[in-house]
């Protein structure tokens, strides 16, 4: 398997988990491994003026070789 860095954005939605995420630049062989690496990932809600919202962010995941 290659060594390299797939570039990830995804929604957080109001409930923290991870939507619609998508390879923006990465290594196709380890574009697979990256999704499903970030897709069960659950973040804090983000929220504006106290109310939970879908935000729009960019994960990077790195790979390396042992």
């Amino acid at each position: 398997m290659p060594a390299g860095a797939s570039i990830i954005e995804a929604i957080i939605s109001k409930d923290g988990t991870v939507k619609d995420a998508k390879i923006l630049r990465g290594h196709p062989m380890l574009d697979a491994s990256a999704l499903e690496a970030v897709n069960p990932w659950t973040y804090t809600p983000t929220l504006l003026n106290g109310q939970p919202v879908d935000v729009i962010m960019t994960v990077t995941v790195n790979f390396t070789l042992q």
